[in-house]
This record gives C-alpha cells, structure tokens and sequence, in this order.
C-alpha cells in the first residue's frame, strides 16, 4: 500500500478513539464505545508504523496527530453539537495548513 494512503488510513483512525469514549459516556454505549476505542486506537498505531518505513517521523506524525485533531473537532460539531466558534475555526486551519505543508514539503 502507499505510505501516504496508509496514513491517511492511520489518522482516520486516529479520530475513532475519541469518538468512541464519547460515545461510551452513554450507558447503552459504555462497552461498543470503549471497544471501538481501543480497536481504533491499534489499527492507527499499526498503521502509522508502517507508514513510517516510508514517511520521515515528523512528518508522519504531525500529519497524523493533526488530521486526528481537524476531523475530530469536525465530527465533535456536526454529530455531537459542539461549539464551532470563529477561534475554533482559526485554530483547526492552522493545523490543517501545517499539515498542508508538511506534505507539500516532504
């Protein structure tokens, strides 16, 4: 597989476990949400070890930590209600424009 694409898939993931422990603060949730979690969690660290054979180590990880970040606030506010203010919005572009960068870059 492409190392980008495996880290695309990496940070994917990485947006999973988040929404997993948010979805088990629900008693009908609590044990689906905490295995999601823990599922994603692997499947990310897995993947952004392998890309990491290919993808210099900042790189990998500032592409996958900040898409974890961006999609998460994104699906925080569209599924889950939270706030999008224009500081929020400010903040996750400038993630997003440094993981821009980096891949422009690398």
């Amino acid at each position: 597989m492409n190392p980008w694409l495996t880290l695309i898939c990496a940070g994917l993931m990485e947006m999973g476990w988040p929404v997993g422990f948010k979805l088990a603060q629900q008693p009908s949730w609590r044990w689906p949400g905490i295995l999601f979690s823990v599922v994603s969690m692997a499947l990310s660290g897995y993947l952004l070890f392998l890309a990491q054979r290919h993808i210099p180590l900042g790189t990998a990880y500032v592409v996958w930590t900040g898409m974890g970040a961006v999609g998460t606030v994104l699906i925080g506010a569209v599924f889950f209600g939270d706030p999008l203010h224009l500081g929020r919005i400010l903040g996750v572009s400038l993630v997003l424009a440094g993981v821009i960068i980096l891949k422009l870059s690398a």
